[in-house]
């Protein structure tokens, strides 16, 4: 109980004080420059003109969710971005939009995706971003892709999972 009022004081007067730890403030910083670089592509059309192509799972499926986990939405990606092993805070590589009831798409999150393969021909861990280490997806998987790493940021809808979370039990596909 001592010890739970003391980080409350500690919390409490970082919060006072405007200190926070340094890896917050980083990730704080990241998603603004995040928010700044995407923020013409909350109208599909822009991404469009701006090279983001509609991806289809080895299915046809656009809308990506998972029964009992939720939704990720409908992913726009940009293929040369996950051809480029070097992973970018103001350059993702999908664009990840929420389908709304009235059937128009709502940008709520990006994804960074690389090929596991390339990335791991320079580097010796996972790629990270936002102090978050990326997922690894590996083959087969449903698009069809080699083993891949990959990180989510709902930066434009909240995620009751987690703002790095893959899924988002909020998001539903029609």
């Amino acid at each position: 109980m001592k010890t739970r009022i003391l980080l409350s004081c500690v919390a409490a007067a970082a919060l006072l004080t405007g200190t926070a730890p340094a890896g917050a403030s980083t990730a704080q910083h990241d998603l603004g420059k995040l928010r700044t670089a995407t923020k013409s592509f909350h109208n599909v059309a822009n991404a469009e003109q701006a090279g983001f192509g509609l991806l289809a799972d080895q299915k046809g499926i656009t809308c990506i969710d998972m029964p009992g986990m939720g939704g990720m939405g409908v992913h726009w990606v940009k293929g040369k971005r996950v051809g480029d092993p070097a992973e970018k805070v103001a350059k993702p590589e999908a664009l990840v939009y929420e389908p709304l009831a009235d059937g128009t798409l709502k940008l709520a999150a990006v994804e960074y995706v690389v090929l596991k393969a390339d990335w791991d021909a320079t580097h010796t861990s996972r790629p990270s971003l936002f102090g978050h280490k990326f997922n690894l997806t590996k083959a087969p998987n449903r698009f069809g892709l080699p083993d891949f790493y990959s990180l989510h940021v709902w930066a434009f809808k909240d995620n009751p999972a987690g703002r790095f979370s893959p899924w988002n039990p909020d998001v539903r596909c029609p």
